[in-house]
């Protein structure tokens, strides 16, 4: 049986009081990604057709960050999950498939996960499915006698023998869009917060005779939701350990794991050697056979294949280092293009350069880029030669083949096969020192 269509309903109106912060909590990162993106991909994974988001405080910032993957539904007046939801219910209009419920603060909660669930729905015949786990949350899955699930009880309204339950609701539900509208119109206020809680609809879908089951998580990690800054630091350690697992079974030594940090999206090839105390972030790309040295940082980049960094370079956003490029330590590269074979030794700024192949830096030189209003671009040519402390003002064009002299400033081009000279003629004053030195008194 082909699976039913889907429509992904995720929460995401919080303002997070508990972090303490201006900024809405989805947007709050794990990984080097916003919290909401992990809930989106784990729709867009299933193939959701219609993926809604619910938002609150902040909800500018939100649209504006996930403008095109999502439709945006406004819950102005916080009162409660099962108020967010009833608000989709008019813009999904007369969709009629099944709609799964997600929440935009558990960024570890695994796509693979997801789809065990709804696995389990179709083959199972269970009218809905809920997510369960033996964590610390409030939402209390209480069985009855033939262990079959009968309700969720929220904590502030749990007897003391609820309290002693070890499974948990995470809050993940998977359901027919027309039992959810149906359950969702008789839930009501009456409980401790005052507000109207989604898990209402499991005690209301059992009394109806629907069948309900509780899918375990097989990793509580999955279920941890994100309130505090402490737990915001939970999420991030447990999802930088699944990232470095990821890339070391790829073929990738990392010598140690503790002091590396490597974002969610980035990608490395293997036998790649990342030494201690380096951070890779964005969406960087690192081919096979590259060694970074330690105390390196780059950040939204592509590294080529055998290639050399460090030790203590940055690359910054946007730097697409071409193979067998040589980056020592100290240098600094940003929104450049290196070509193959380019070397940049040590204490070098290249900055929105477009550098040929097998090209040269020599220590202390220096791309100036900006001129205080904007930032220009400079060219240097394959296999040209850029000497010590040298100053290339932008933008300017350094041909192929050609050299830059030491100590020079240049704010010309320099032709193929030139030299560039660009310094003050020297000149030494013979006897100074005898005359500037002190007389010795008797």
């Amino acid at each position: 049986m082909p699976a039913r269509e889907l429509a992904a309903l995720i929460l995401a109106a919080g303002k997070g009081t508990r972090l303490n912060s201006r900024h809405p909590k989805v947007l709050h990162e794990v990984g080097g990604r916003p919290m909401l993106g992990f809930a989106l991909e784990g729709a867009e994974t299933l193939g959701a057709k219609r993926c809604l988001v619910v938002v609150g405080f902040g909800a500018e910032a939100v649209q504006e960050r996930f403008a095109g993957r999502a439709e945006f539904v406004l819950q102005a007046d916080q009162r409660g999950t099962g108020h967010a939801v009833q608000l989709c219910r008019d813009p999904l209009g007369r969709f009629e498939g099944d709609v799964l419920v997600l929440y935009g603060d558990t960024p570890l909660l695994r796509g693979e996960t997801l789809a065990r669930m709804r696995e389990h729905k179709q083959r199972s015949g269970a009218d809905l499915v809920l997510l369960s786990a033996h964590v610390d949350v409030p939402g209390i899955v209480v069985r009855g006698a033939d262990g079959k699930v009968a309700r969720i009880v929220e904590v502030p309204d749990a007897t003391p023998d609820e309290l002693a339950i070890r499974e948990r609701n995470t809050g993940v539900y998977l359901l027919d869009a027309g039992l959810l509208w149906k359950l969702l119109e008789r839930v009501d206020d009456r409980n401790a917060q005052g507000e109207l809680y989604l898990t209402s609809i499991v005690e209301l879908a059992v009394g109806d005779g629907c069948r309900v089951e509780a899918l375990e998580l097989a990793d509580s990690d999955e279920a941890l939701g994100v309130n505090t800054r402490a737990e915001l630091a939970s999420a991030e350690r447990r999802m930088r350990e699944r990232t470095l697992n990821r890339v070391m079974a790829a073929g990738v030594t990392i010598v140690d794991p503790a002091s590396t940090y490597i974002d969610v999206d980035v990608q490395i090839g293997n036998d790649t050697l990342i030494e201690p105390g380096c951070v890779i972030q964005g969406s960087s790309r690192i081919g096979s056979g590259v060694h970074l040295r330690p105390g390196c940082v780059i950040e939204s980049s592509r590294i080529g294949n055998d290639v050399e960094i460090g030790p203590n370079a940055h690359l910054r956003p946007n730097c697409v280092i071409g193979d067998g490029c040589r980056i020592g330590n100290f240098v600094e590269v940003k929104n450049s293009v290196l070509g193959p074979g380019v070397k940049a030794d040590h204490l070098s700024y290249i900055g929105d350069a477009d550098v040929g192949a097998r090209a040269s830096f020599g220590c202390g030189s220096v791309v100036v880029n900006y001129d205080g209003r904007k930032k220009h671009r400079t060219t240097v040519g394959e296999r040209a030669f850029i000497g010590c402390n040298v100053n290339l003002v932008a933008p300017i064009a350094v041909e192929a083949d050609a050299f830059v002299a030491a100590g020079s400033t240049i704010t010309s081009d320099v032709p193929s096969g030139a030299l560039g000279v660009a310094r003050a003629r020297q000149r030494n004053v013979l006897g100074w020192v005898a005359r500037k030195r002190p007389k010795k008194r008797d």
